[in-house]
């Protein structure tokens, strides 16, 4: 909940700039806040840059006051939704059982989710995060079956490490991601394993962005407060771009 409208196609516009059509080593997306969802959208019209939303509503439509459905999304411009990111559960107060239905009406939809996991730190110091992990993956999954999870990239996300400068080390982040990926291979199959992106998401910035995506198991990142301006945000593009680099 960061921007208006103005600064939103000013940071749109200039990441734009930075991410050419052509370029199909890595995937670039925004998600603005649904009031400028159609602004965002223009100034980032012709560049390689996918829109993106923030969350949706499980509903396709009907009498939900100030809710957004997927079909909505879609109809803005998005090809993209982020589902049950870490505020949404710890601060709105979602359950796997919600997010599970979000992302199955993302999906019919046509939307491609971004569906984020993570622990809080007692469970990291209670040795729980991948009891945590399993849960929210087994309970925000639940009926998605192969064909749906063609369209699904996992983010990652310490809660820990969101906004508050501490970045799970290498060795944390991999280890996580190791087990998310052994957990998409025992409970669907080692192809979705392997083609199902996972990103890392938690105090991102330039200087630590390539060493995370060089990393064997972590295929990209979810940036916050980095992404908020031009000067922050590109230089971890131009990152992710090295690492993909043949």
């Amino acid at each position: 909940m960061n921007l208006l409208a103005g600064t939103s196609q000013d940071l749109a516009a200039g990441v734009a700039a930075a991410v050419p059509p052509n370029d199909d080593r890595i995937d670039t997306l925004v998600c603005p806040p649904f009031p400028y969802l159609i602004t965002v959208g223009t100034a980032i019209n012709g560049s390689g840059v996918q829109l993106g939303a923030q969350d949706a509503y499980h509903e396709a439509g009907g009498a939900f006051t100030g809710e957004v459905s997927a079909q909505m999304l879609v109809d803005a411009g998005c090809r993209w939704v982020i589902l049950g990111h870490s505020e949404r559960r710890h601060v709105i107060g979602e359950s796997d059982e919600l997010i599970n239905k979000k992302v199955i009406a993302a999906r019919a939809a046509g939307l491609n989710v971004m569906l984020c996991i993570g622990e809080l730190l007692g469970d990291r110091e209670a040795n729980q995060t991948e009891s945590v992990l399993e849960g929210q993956l087994s309970g925000s999954l639940a009926g998605i079956d192969d064909e749906a999870m063609s369209g699904v990239a996992l983010a990652y996300e310490p809660v820990w490490a969101i906004g508050t400068g501490v970045t799970a080390t290498p060795d944390q982040a991999e280890t996580a991601h190791v087990y998310i990926r052994k957990w998409l291979s025992d409970c669907y199959n080692p192809r979705i394993a392997e083609t199902t992106r996972i990103l890392y998401g938690g105090s991102v910035k330039p200087d630590n962005a390539a060493e995370l995506m060089s990393l064997q198991n972590i295929d990209g990142v979810l940036v916050g407060g980095a992404s908020l301006k031009t000067d922050l945000f590109v230089p971890i593009i131009e990152a992710a771009r090295s690492v993909a680099a043949p």
